[in-house]
């Protein structure tokens, strides 16, 4: 079994106050909704989104211990283990399963069998381009949810470092499998924002950050785009120190790095797309067929900043940037 353990998730979950029912304990008179989810439930991004779904679907009816039970599998133990853990919720008669973060989590849930309906929450693919879903307005078959689009993603995320930093041209894009479809849209901006953009490909994690580092130093690299992969996840407060050992301006997808000391995000509000998919849930949980439910782009974004991290390396923040942030971390 490759689920976690009450007490383990708790821990996981930084000692957030969740309810994990058990069956027999449950008390109700209408009928036990499952829900099973799949996603890289150890990174920090999750940890902070996740108790958002789980208000939400509460604000919504369906509440642990009464009506509900939420059975959760983590995907980053290999991708052997993802599809097992799926094919584990499936057996248990599980009634949506939701599919958060990378495609491993989905590629696991659509080889489950029984077909059941499954809610994404994409951060690292598009499931049209990938042949998921057939439209956003009408996806077909059983799967529907949200996603953002990474390659434009990463394309406004290169601008926005070029703006802050006009001078600095030579700017590196880190990256691995998980955030191989980034790299087209990066390179793009770079032609044409008049950048010089280093293709830096990691493989075979755990990923060693301080070689990495260290190539960029020799390599006189000015800036880097750090793209999306819950396998940089984990190493967000790794990645900042050494950027600021080099003083290194940085720009990343989710807010949680530059909590971590990196000094700029621009990215989805992971928080709203978890509670966006618990609307999806509620409403295929009251019968609902996902085919009949639009795929929707992510709609709010967020931009941070970190202006102690910005005095550590040195920099100087334009204006027009400061103006533009949902956020300023002192």
């Amino acid at each position: 079994m490759f689920d976690l353990k009450r007490r383990e998730f708790i821990t996981l979950l930084g000692g957030t106050a969740v309810a994990w029912p058990l069956s027999a304990r449950a008390q109700q008179s209408g009928p036990m909704w499952r829900v099973g989810v799949l996603g890289p439930l150890g990174t920090p991004a999750a940890r902070v989104a996740y108790p958002h779904f789980l208000a939400e679907l509460r604000k919504l009816g369906f509440r642990e211990g009464e009506n509900l039970i939420v059975d959760i599998r983590r995907i980053d133990q290999g991708v052997p283990k993802a599809y097992v853990a799926a094919n584990e919720l499936v057996a248990a008669k599980t009634d949506v399963l939701i599919a958060f973060g990378p495609e491993l989590p989905l590629q696991a849930a659509t080889a489950a069998r029984p077909v059941t309906p499954i809610v994404i929450v994409a951060n690292n693919y598009d499931p049209i381009a990938r042949g998921y879903v057939k439209a956003l307005a009408e996806p077909g078959g059983n799967i529907t949810g949200l996603f953002s689009r990474q390659p434009e993603l990463a394309g406004k995320q290169l601008a926005l470092l070029a703006e802050a930093f006009p001078d600095r041209k030579r700017v590196a894009a880190l990256w691995d499998v998980q955030s191989a479809d980034q790299v087209a849209g990066a390179e793009d901006a770079a032609r044409s924002l008049g950048l010089s953009l280093r293709s830096v490909n990691l493989e075979n994690p755990p990923y060693d950050f301080a070689a990495v580092f260290r190539a960029l130093a020799q390599d006189d690299t000015q800036a880097a785009l750090i793209l999306s992969s819950p396998s940089f996840a984990m190493s967000n407060v790794q990645i900042a120190e050494l950027a600021i050992k080099q003083r290194l301006p940085t720009i990343f997808t989710l807010r949680h790095y530059v909590e971590a000391g990196g000094l700029m995000s621009y990215g989805p509000d992971f928080n709203a797309m978890m509670r966006r998919a618990a609307s999806y849930v509620a409403k295929i949980l009251r019968g609902a067929q996902p085919s009949d439910l639009p795929v929707e782009q992510v709609a709010n974004f967020e931009f941070v900043l970190n202006l102690k991290t910005a005095r550590a390396i040195g920099v100087e923040l334009p204006t027009s940037i400061l103006l533009r942030a949902d956020e300023v971390i002192e």
